[in-house]
């Protein structure tokens, strides 16, 4: 969108763009992809495709604040050099030539400190000369001596009288004064002051002056023509070895008068000889000492009076070298009349605003005080900071910097390869070993990109996490293979962001997916440090065209010919449903990928800096009071509790009208969340309590303590009351996962307890997380959906009760416990003797949907069931006890 002369108009395009985008998207996901892949993958496809749009679009705004950050340090070589047509593009070239106008002012001002000092160092060097020579009694103090120091003096107070004038000469405008001198008088009264002068009197330098005519006279203003020839006297003086002779030769010609100024130094070459007129310009080689701008200074007196001034062979020359001839000689040509000079005062390039647009309205005229060279080297264009200015910045701000981590090709080439594999593993196929492979792979890859300095927590997560995703391989129950996928999410969150706090860990949680967002900059930099910058859009352009042209050319192939048709369709994956599918499952995989990287590489701050900031309360009864008044809640409760064991069934039934099992179920819901609502009421007295007292502190454990002690009892009271109801009504894998959760409360809150003895709980939340994690991964160890077959056929056999249907809607794992218990349910399904392929019982069963056949969908739960039905006909086992046509 370069080429687009309006803003509007380019906003217009990036919202058709991502439209378009998230359309083509949702039509090609309609009725192959579930809706919570493609959702999630057309957006963000779509801010892709935005970013895309809008990144040239806004670039020119991120480089004019970086570039005024520069300039307010005082670096005015930058330059934006936005050629858009838009009002962006406008603005920015109006930014340059305002950085060009600063950058004038600021090396006119540096240019004029350097050139005044040049200037005040000759007259105080000569009259610091008389009056040291005046002070040792080396000349006597006659009148002649006291009047070449009164001219030096004199000759100061014109230079600093000039301070205005130099500005005015950098500013283009220089008063002169034209007066009809005598050249011999001028020349005399130089020569005077260079002789006099510490360099050339201790180099015991001559002047040989030739002035021819002697009468030889010229309208100049013998203020700058002094300094014209002081400064390429001091230079000849410099130059010459010692004992040497500068010849000064002034002679008229036609239109005005010819000065030299020859020494009989080392010359200089022929390449450097327009470079010794610039400010700070020496010859290469030349470490006299000179400051680089006496030449400078003669070459704007020369320009002023409307003359030339150049460097030309010596006249020895066809003795000396020619590309090093002995000597500099320089030539001074002054008209007899001053005139404007022909040629700008100053050698640097004119500033001039870029040339208009053809779509543009005609620019304001600018003109430009032309000045001197400054230092510092060309412009410089401004490019933005690696990740920062752009549109994630602006919306994470301080809360989530980009540290400018570095674009890497090796980690984009991972995360998409780790997708690729996901597109070929996944999509049709039961969850089995490919799950576990795209699983495995990018914890490598975050584990790999994670902070070296990794602790036992941080390794601790990643063995779960490794052992949670071979539960997808080991066991065929797809609802505990969920459940450990999702606290696989909280382990590789909470070790990403090292998260130590419950604040901590929730706020990975939701990192996790605004890296996504966060990290869209750094994916940026990945892509072209893989095509190499400025080579993105050509690489994705060249894709294009490439997949096009196969595409045409080979399906008018195909159509031509049976042969290349058949080898068309091997090579050619089908364009169907099935390849849409697949590539939504990659994009949402890699993406994933991608985003856990980046959190790796570049994590939030989720933890506070320093100690946490503690909120006591002034009075104690403030916190203590509400802490009693639960401890006695709860201990009415247990005394209800104990009323109901002691009572009996006949008790609660005359009491409640309830039966004891309805009594049981009915409570443990309550239990569980006040269980946990306890751990809300301990943090929070202990964020409020006082510290400093040790009767607080006493207050703090005793309370706080009582509390947890009745909690526990709490707990165990939930788990008998679970017990009597699976007693009664048997195990499901919902009161199974309730009991764990269960028991997973009961020990944070010894943990609570362990903390409250030593008043430090930072250790808490992460051991809370680990000890979850392992008892879930202990719990697929253990086979949950066998444990609840045995559990039931268990009680089938005490009590002659079972729900036939519930144990053939478990998975795969449960068929060993039913070949050894009831292998007659086996025979229930036609084709493969076991209910879970066919969907029925309770949501999670194993294999609802997938081949089970390809290699990713192989499970080490479904081949053993399937080596358990093996053995039905070797046993003679009869037929289905429900009977087939019951079952759906």
């Amino acid at each position: 969108m370069s080429r687009v002369g309006s803003l509007k108009l380019k906003l217009g395009l990036v919202v058709v763009g991502s439209v378009l985008a998230a359309a083509v998207l949702a039509t090609l996901g309609a009725g192959s992809v579930p809706a919570w892949l493609s959702i999630p993958v057309t957006v963000g496809l779509a801010l892709g495709v935005s970013q895309l749009l809008a990144r040239g679009m806004t670039a020119p705004l991120r480089q004019m604040t970086d570039a005024a950050g520069r300039m307010a340090a005082g670096d005015y070589a930058v330059r934006v050099g936005s050629t858009a047509p838009d009002e962006v593009g406008r603005l920015a070239r109006a930014f340059d030539a305002m950085a060009r106008d600063l950058a004038t002012l600021d090396r006119s001002r540096r240019d004029l400190v350097a050139s005044v000092s040049h200037e005040l160092r000759t007259p105080l060097t000569a009259l610091v000369a008389v009056l040291e020579n005046l002070a040792d009694g080396v000349v006597e103090p006659d009148p002649t001596t006291v009047r070449s120091a009164l001219r030096q003096a004199e000759r100061l107070s014109d230079l600093v009288t000039d301070l205005l004038d130099l500005s005015r000469v950098d500013a283009g405008v220089a008063p002169l004064r034209p007066e009809t001198v005598s050249w011999r008088a001028l020349l005399d009264e130089a020569v005077a002051g260079a002789g006099t002068a510490s360099l050339a009197d201790s180099r015991r330098v001559s002047f040989d002056v030739v002035v021819e005519p002697a009468d030889l006279v010229a309208r100049v203003d013998p203020r700058r023509v002094h300094q014209l020839l002081t400064n390429l006297l001091d230079n000849a003086a410099r130059h010459s070895p010692a004992g040497g002779v500068v010849r000064v030769h002034a002679t008229a010609r036609p239109g005005g008068v010819r000065l030299e100024v020859t020494d009989q130094g080392p010359g200089i070459d022929a390449a450097d000889r327009d470079r010794v007129f610039e400010r700070f310009g020496t010859a290469a080689g030349d470490d006299t000492g000179g400051t680089g701008l006496g030449l400078a200074i003669a070459r704007w007196v020369t320009d002023l009076h409307g003359g030339r001034i150049a460097v030309v062979d010596p006249v020895d020359a066809s003795r000396s070298s020619p590309s090093r001839p002995t000597g500099a000689r320089f030539r001074v040509d002054l008209p007899t009349e001053p005139r404007p000079p022909h040629r700008p005062v100053e050698r640097t390039p004119a500033v001039t605003s870029p040339p208009p647009h053809p779509a543009l309205p005609n620019p304001v005229p600018r003109t430009s005080a032309p000045s001197g060279p400054s230092v510092a080297g060309p412009p410089t264009p401004v490019v933005g900071r690696p990740g920062g200015g752009n549109v994630a910045d602006e919306v994470f701000g301080e809360l989530w910097r980009d540290r400018g981590v570095r674009g890497r090709a090796d980690v984009l080439l991972a995360g998409l390869a780790i997708g690729l594999l996901a597109a070929v593993a996944l999509p049709f196929a039961a969850v089995g070993l490919g799950a576990t492979l795209v699983l495995v792979a990018a914890g490598v890859l975050v584990l790999r990109l994670s902070p070296p300095g990794r602790d036992r927590f941080r390794w601790a997560c990643a063995l779960l996490c490794v052992g949670f995703a071979l539960v997808l391989t080991v066991r065929d129950a797809l609802w505990i293979g969920t459940l450990g996928l999702l606290v696989s999410v909280v382990l590789v969150t909470a070790a990403c962001v090292d998260a130590r706090s419950a604040r901590g860990l929730l706020l990975g949680l939701v990192a996790w997916p605004l890296a996504g967002l966060r990290g869209l900059p750094w994916l940026g930099r990945c892509v072209r440090a893989l095509s190499g910058d400025g080579q993105g859009l050509a690489l994705a352009r060249t894709a294009v065209l490439s997949l096009a042209g196969v595409l045409v050319f080979g399906l008018l192939f195909a159509s031509a010919d049976a042969v290349f048709s058949s080898w068309f369709d091997a090579v050619v994956p089908d364009l169907g449903a099935g390849l849409v599918l697949r590539i939504f499952t990659g994009v949402a995989v890699g993406g994933i990928v991608l985003a856990a990287a980046y959190l790796a590489l570049n994590p939030p701050r989720v933890e506070p800096v320093g100690p946490l900031r503690r909120r006591p309360v002034a009075r104690r009864w403030e916190w203590l009071a509400p802490v009693l008044l639960v401890d006695l809640v709860f201990l009415c409760f247990l005394a209800a509790q104990a009323a109901a064991v002691l009572g009996g069934h006949d008790f609660v039934q005359r009491t409640t009208g309830l039966t004891y099992a309805e009594y049981v179920h009915q409570g443990f819901a309550q239990l569980t969340v006040a269980t946990a609502l306890t751990l809300v009421v301990v943090a929070l007295a202990a964020r409020k309590a006082p510290l400093l007292d040790r009767a607080d502190r006493t207050w703090l454990r005793a309370s706080t303590g009582v509390l947890c002690v009745l909690t526990l009892v709490v707990v165990a009271s939930a788990l008998q009351r679970m017990s009597l109801y699976t007693d009664a009504y048997g195990l499901t894998r919902l009161r199974l996962v309730v009991v764990v959760f269960e028991v997973w409360l009961g020990l944070v809150v010894l943990g609570v307890v362990v903390a409250g003895l030593s008043l430090r709980g930072g250790w808490l939340p992460r051991a809370a997380v680990l000890t979850g994690a392992a008892l879930l991964l202990g719990l697929a160890v253990a086979n949950p959906d066998a444990v609840v077959a045995r559990t039931n056929l268990d009680r089938f056999e005490a009590t002659g009760k079972v729900d036939d249907r519930y144990l053939l809607g478990l998975s795969d794992d449960a068929a060993g416990v039913l070949l050894d218990r009831r292998p007659e349910l086996l025979r229930c399904v036609p084709g493969r003797g076991y209910v879970g392929e066919s969907g029925a019982g309770d949501p999670g069963s194993s294999g609802d949907a997938g081949d089970e056949d390809v290699w990713s969908a192989w499970n080490l739960g479904r081949e053993r069931a399937d080596l358990a039905r093996l053995e039905l006909d070797s046993r003679g086992v009869g037929a289905c006890p429900v009977g087939t046509a019951s079952i759906p």
